[in-house]
């Protein structure tokens, strides 16, 4: 079942989806690299994301206005907005891990996405939105008289690459807080934290412990060998003014 493939997002970061697919949690606080504010949005992105892999102002701006009228078509039943422009940029079909977070006030109100990537980023940009909005397992549809107050941040994954490390200390000194996601996989076990979530949590032990038990694992796993760990960088673009 293809939602299978899909991961919530949980402030906690303790939520996961069972999923023989690598699905995780992350957390919604932005704030990480450098911030850049155009014409009401902010563009987020961490410094070590190379520029081929890195998204204007302009095209992040129109993937926020993409996943907002996506959910808008739904949730007031129509189809005024027409279908978004792929051919606005080359990056736009570009298969690209995504996620799409809703947050209402300061709490979160859904966020699912892939780490892998499924499809073009526009189109899991829009598949991504519906799902956050109506899908996500924790919250119900989202409603009419919410959606004033919803704001919408938008994050785009590179791929994920293997980190190499000999014990417990070499993993630590490898990490990279506020600049990388982290991936760990041990058998079946398997789970994620975007790079926001080092906000939450931003010293390096507890971050991994909280990703050890997310996965199902022992807090301290991380020490004991075996695990295959993963890191990539996410650039996010997030909407002001609408809460």
């Amino acid at each position: 079942m293809k939602s299978l493939r899909y991961v919530s997002l949980l402030l906690s970061g303790l939520l996961i989806l069972s999923s023989p697919f690598l699905e995780i949690t992350t957390g919604v606080t932005p704030g990480f690299g450098e911030e850049l504010k155009h014409n009401g949005k902010r563009l987020t992105g961490e410094t070590t994301m190379t520029e081929k892999d890195k998204l204007t102002e302009d095209e992040g701006r129109y993937l926020l206005s993409v996943a907002r009228n996506t959910i808008e078509e739904k949730i007031f039943n129509r189809k005024d907005k027409g279908q978004p422009d792929a051919k606005k940029s080359d990056k736009f079909v570009e298969r690209r891990g995504t996620f799409v977070t809703l947050t209402k006030g300061k709490n979160l109100r859904g966020c699912i996405g892939h780490i892998i990537p499924q499809e073009s980023l526009i189109d899991g940009i829009r598949e991504n939105a519906i799902n956050a909005a109506f899908r996500d397992p924790r919250f119900p549809p989202l409603t009419k008289e919410e959606w004033d107050r919803v704001k919408i941040e938008i994050s785009i994954l590179t791929d994920p690459k293997p980190l190499s490390y000999s014990g417990a200390d070499d993993l630590l000194s490898k990490l990279r807080p506020n600049i990388d996601g982290v991936i760990i996989k041990k058998g079946f076990y398997q789970s994620t934290f975007l790079p926001q979530v080092w906000e939450q949590l931003p010293k390096k032990e507890e971050f991994l412990a909280h990703l050890c038990l997310k996965a199902g694992l022992a807090a301290d796993e991380w020490k004991k060998g075996g695990l295959d760990v993963l890191t990539y960088q996410v650039q996010a673009f997030e909407e002001e003014g609408h809460q």
